[in-house]
């Protein structure tokens, strides 16, 4: 596998991704309870924004350095409080430059009772992992396939957290994998709250994996989308989305705030869309 996310950190659709995964975070702690997360496709679980790699595509400064230019509506900025305090809280420890990982993002809201399992096979990039989330015993990184962490660990023992899928799409045949890991799982733990991410480059990949999850009778599906329309001769990706399965109460309403707004302060190009439909939300 040669995807590296060092060269897309921080990019739009990392907002989009960590700031509806922290407004997810911050649902779990509002029950008094332990979760586990089990992150299957983990990353270096932090990035330095100044690297090689990122400086390379420069791809964060049409995602997180626009967010960092002023605030957004008061509405919007209540919802992003927790994804912005973790923002803070990386870059004081580790420099201005640093972007935080989904690991990394985990790590800031758990408790002291609450778990974290973070897959990743990339030896290289497991290295990185270990020093992101470091000896906290909350904490395990896995040098192993991300589907296979996933078949190992659900359910968790504590019976509610989050599955988060973020694979690198570089299959031809990835959306099929993720369609077949996703319902496997759900029904070995169809009360766990599901959150996957894909690129949107071509519309199939996402209507066979609904009519697929749709199939197999799971209901409660949110779907969120951001299209940012990115110039053709830009290259790169210009469009990205969110599943999720068992959305937390009030997530729905609360992205029908955040992503107009991401949508106008990311847009590329003239015509920028987003889309939150909850799918079948009463099961």
């Amino acid at each position: 596998m040669n995807y590296r996310h060092g060269f897309h950190a921080g990019n739009f659709a990392d907002v989009l991704k960590h700031a509806v995964l922290t407004r997810i975070l911050l649902h779990l702690t509002a029950k008094g309870t332990p979760f586990r997360v089990i992150d299957t496709h983990a990353g270096a679980g932090r990035y330095d924004l100044g690297s090689e790699e990122a400086l390379r595509t420069h791809e964060w400064k049409d995602g997180i350095a626009r967010l960092d230019q002023s605030p957004l509506s008061p509405a919007a900025e209540a919802l992003l409080a927790p994804y912005r305090a973790a923002l803070a809280g990386a870059r004081a420890l580790y420099g201005e430059s640093t972007y935080p990982g989904s690991p990394w993002l985990c790590r800031h809201a758990m408790r002291p009772d609450d778990r974290l399992i973070a897959a990743e096979l990339h030896p290289p990039t497991y290295q990185k992992l270990v020093e992101a989330i470091g000896r906290d015993k909350r904490c395990k990184a896995l040098a192993i396939d991300g589907w296979t962490a996933l078949r190992a660990n659900v359910p968790p023992k504590e019976r509610r957290g989050l599955v988060l899928i973020d694979p690198p799409f570089e299959e031809k045949d990835e959306f099929a994998t993720l369609a077949e890991q996703f319902i496997t799982a759900h029904r070995k733990w169809p009360t766990g709250i599901y959150m996957l991410w894909y690129p949107l480059k071509e519309r199939r990949g996402i209507e066979d994996l609904l009519d697929d999850a749709d199939e197999a009778g799971i209901g409660r599906l949110l779907r969120l989308e951001i299209d940012v329309d990115r110039p053709e001769a830009a290259g790169g990706l210009g469009a990205t989305g969110l599943l999720i399965a068992n959305p937390p109460w009030r997530l729905a309403e609360e992205a029908e705030i955040l992503l107009p707004a991401l949508t106008e302060r990311l847009a590329q190009g003239r015509r920028p869309r987003y889309l939150c439909e909850a799918i079948r939300p009463d099961g």
